[in-house]
């Protein structure tokens, strides 16, 4: 039998995974499908399982200028994200290592343990100019791996002792292990956290982004980092027309009651091969409103499942995208989440004091 990658051999079981495929990446040219041809011997049923590699990173900063992000560098932890949310944007980036968007993405993980090492480096160059770093922007630094491999912890300590401003995107409930370098970060005006919820319904969540923590969670997240002095933006990300964009207003609400300072939105986007397996998410799991939801995000993409234009991306266009938008800003009015963040600090970023350096008289 020939190794499958549109769908799995029949004695692999999936448990708690996004996609429901494995399909091959678009820069391989071949495409293999598994065909029994009566002589195989039945083989034992056995889980898809996690698997990590490690790499030894050459670099640790990538850079953007995007006129859509609000930041123009970043740090990727990791490569591929075990939470396995069925829409994510990221996906794609899977198919440069050769591998499927697909189970892969969120089975087949790459750690880069030594890329604080790195980092140091990089920021400590003469010619580096200090600006906010931004991590969980591709792939979540507080996936479940983390617990093992602290690839983002390296980066933390790294950022904490050079008084580096740095802005954290997660759904990770893992991010409270760092409250010890947070905090103080935090209340230095050099770190900030946004807490991804996409939905309040732990059964949807669940099917979603399977192993994510559960919404109550994350809201219990957000309480914890903003008592330890972190300011918490509250991420309605991505909002799915016809699905979540319902609970705006929800969302917004309990997130301000668990201490959520600010908050933002981001209208569900599509690229590549997202696309067909969010259609075939939504015929599995929603089979009753799956051509309405796909109608609607095609609304607000002007007739495509995702347009990547510049400045309608991240929002979309048209009435529905116009309705959403208005109903975030005044559910953020009534929340007192409409307020502006303050930037974060770069007057404090200082090289560290090293062994051997003289001591300072003043």
């Amino acid at each position: 039998m020939a190794e499958r990658d549109t769908a799995l051999r029949p004695e692999i079981r999936v448990r708690a995974r996004g996609a429901l495929d494995n399909a091959t990446g678009r820069f391989e040219r071949e495409t293999r499908v598994a065909v029994d041809d009566g002589w195989d011997l039945p083989e034992d049923e056995r889980l898809l399982r996690t698997e990590i590699r490690v790499e030894r990173p050459r670099s640790a900063l990538s850079f953007n200028r995007s006129p859509d992000l609000p930041f123009d560098r970043s740090v990727n932890p990791y490569r591929g994200c075990e939470h396995g949310c069925v829409y994510c944007f990221a996906r794609p980036s899977h198919a440069y290592l050769n591998l499927s968007p697909g189970l892969d993405f969120e089975t087949r993980l790459i750690a880069r343990p030594g890329i604080g090492a790195v980092l140091a480096q990089e920021i400590g160059a003469k010619a580096y100019q200090v600006a906010p770093i931004a991590i969980g922007t591709n792939t979540d630094p507080y996936q479940p791996c983390e617990a093992q491999y602290g690839v983002m912890r390296e980066v933390l300590e790294v950022l904490s002792r050079w008084s580096h401003p740095v802005a954290i995107t997660t759904k990770g409930v893992l991010v409270e292990r760092d409250l010890d370098l947070l905090g103080p970060m935090g209340q230095a005006g050099l770190a900030r956290v946004g807490i991804s919820v996409t939905t309040l319904d732990p059964g949807l969540s669940r099917s979603l982004e399977p192993r994510a923590a559960a919404p109550a969670r994350r809201l219990a997240a957000i309480r914890r980092l903003t008592d330890a002095g972190v300011p918490v933006r509250v991420m309605v990300a991505p909002v799915i027309p016809g699905l979540t964009d319902s609970e705006l207003d929800a969302i917004l609400a309990e997130a301000r009651a668990a201490g959520a300072v600010a908050a933002s939105w981001i209208m569900l986007r599509l690229p590549r091969e997202v696309a067909p397996m969010m259609k075939d998410w939504l015929e599995a799991r929603l089979p009753g409103r799956a051509a309405k939801i796909m109608a609607r995000i095609r609304e607000v993409h002007g007739g495509r499942d995702y347009d990547a234009t510049f400045g309608k991306r991240m929002r979309g266009e048209g009435l529905w995208s116009e309705l959403i938008a208005e109903r975030f800003r005044l559910a953020c009015a009534r929340q007192g989440l409409d307020v502006a963040q303050p930037p974060l600090r770069r007057d404090l970023f200082a090289r560290p004091a090293q062994p051997g350096d003289q001591l300072s008289l003043f």
